[in-house]
């Protein structure tokens, strides 16, 4: 397995044992044994429908402190365009800059004005759609880049290799800061403000290089911190600086992305489970008359992240009206001419291929695992197939998995427990009935 952070834990103390987690979750990555749940960390994409669904608070995310900037001696916020529709007075990107500023960032890179860039890119790589394997899947989730490439790898040439907008921020910033202010890179911090921990995982995974983004700020986390920041923004006699369009700040909820593109024959799919179910029929080719697919992971898109604050519904109609408010209907010339010449030059594309994940592995040796497969078909045909979790597998075929990988046992059915505790009853009771011929009769 490939070595990988996870931002998504799981507090024991918490934890109840009341298996919804398991049924939830998309990867089948949970389990619960001995009325604890734990993570198998090779299934887990960090897309947090555990935290969502965790009635007792036992699944969270860790991400960085706000302090932790404080050791740079510059510092470069990443705003998401999401962070945009989490407070409740009516505010501009210019007025979250300063607040930004405000807490101790020297200036801010807007992810949001990135993502007009990336709409650039997409929008020059699809020219080639005829030949292009239809439809095109946006890679601007991480979750859905990382479930593709674990359950559905036959669509891998389907995603976009354009990179996501956080990353080219993050780029252009750092290449924009060292230049003009003549710093090393180390010396420059930049810090993303997420929405999700997604984000975060990708962002930690250690890659064996140099960190493009030196940590990634839970928005949740830094969100009471900009709320006393924003009752001062009025005072503060800076600009904000502000770049972006309603085009960037829409990529934040779902069909943003789309309105962006300006494509026909798209679709915009949000929710774990749906996007699941649109990777099926993909799959299937069943959707070959459709030209491009934005899919997100969380219910509403961005704005929806498991990391956010605001209820969605109401963070989405905010995003909706500020896009609208910046105008969402164009990308500035100037911004099109340099998305152009940053595509042309390599800088927007994915710099590395994407390829598949294994997940399950029954054995190292091919012989071995054919084996244990065939061993797993067996103990599934024992089970009672009705895939109700009482077992701490979400599925009848993953407990049949467990078994063969030596983490449960048949008796953890709870169908296969009370048929041995019945038989044994049995047994007992003809054992009782029975004495030795030398004893006498009372």
């Amino acid at each position: 397995m490939e070595p990988r952070y996870h931002s998504v834990i799981l507090d024991e103390d918490k934890c109840k044992g009341c298996t919804n987690c398991i049924k939830r979750c998309p990867t089948e990555a949970i389990r619960v044994r001995n009325g604890r749940a734990f993570i198998l960390t090779e299934r887990c994409i960090d897309c947090g429908e555990c935290i969502r669904i965790c009635e007792n608070h036992a699944k969270r995310a860790i991400g960085d402190d706000l302090d932790q900037a404080i050791s740079f001696p510059y510092r470069v916020a990443l705003p998401a365009p999401s962070l945009y529709a989490q407070f409740r007075r009516e505010l501009t990107p210019k007025d979250l800059n300063k607040a930004l500023i405000r807490l101790g960032f020297h200036e801010v890179a807007e992810v949001a004005a990135a993502a007009e860039l990336t709409t650039v890119a997409i929008r020059e790589y699809l020219k080639d759609l005829d030949r292009l394997p239809k439809p095109m899947i946006s890679s601007a989730c991480p979750v859905v880049v990382r479930l593709i490439q674990m359950k559905y790898p036959t669509l891998i040439p389907h995603l976009i290799p354009v990179e996501a907008p956080y990353i080219t921020a993050a780029r252009l910033a750092r290449e924009k800061v060292c230049r003009e202010r003549s710093l090393r890179p180390e010396e420059v911090g930049l810090f993303f403000l997420a929405p999700c921990p997604a984000k975060i995982t990708e962002v930690k995974t250690d890659t064996g290089q140099v960190p493009l983004i030196n940590g990634v700020i839970p928005i949740s986390s830094v969100y009471g911190r900009l709320q006393q920041a924003m009752a001062h923004i009025d005072e503060d006699c800076s600009d904000g600086g502000s770049t972006t369009t309603g085009v960037g700040v829409g990529w934040a909820r779902t069909g943003g992305e789309n309105i962006a593109l300006a494509q026909e024959n798209v679709l915009a799919v949000d929710g774990i489970h749906n996007v699941l179910e649109l990777l099926e029929e993909i799959e299937l080719e069943h959707l070959t008359d459709v030209d491009y697919i934005e899919a997100l992971a969380c219910p509403n898109g961005c704005v929806g992240g498991a990391l956010t604050v605001e209820n969605r519904f109401v963070a989405r109609v905010k995003i909706r009206k500020l896009a609208e408010k910046l105008d969402d209907s164009r990308i500035p010339d100037a911004v099109v001419e340099e998305g152009k010449r940053l595509y042309a030059a390599g800088k927007l594309t994915q710099k590395e291929e994407l390829r598949p994940k294994a997940v399950l592995q029954l054995d190292n040796n091919l012989a071995d695992a054919i084996r244990k497969m065939g061993e797993l078909e067996e103990i599934l045909a024992e089970l009672p197939g009705m895939d109700c979790g009482s077992c701490g597998a979400p599925t009848c075929r993953s407990l049949a998995e467990d078994i063969v990988l030596g983490r449960a046992q048949r008796a953890d059915c709870v169908f296969i427990l009370r048929e041995q505790i019945n038989t044994l009853a049995q047994e007992l009771l003809l054992l009782a009935k029975k004495r030795p011929q030398a004893l006498k009769e009372d």
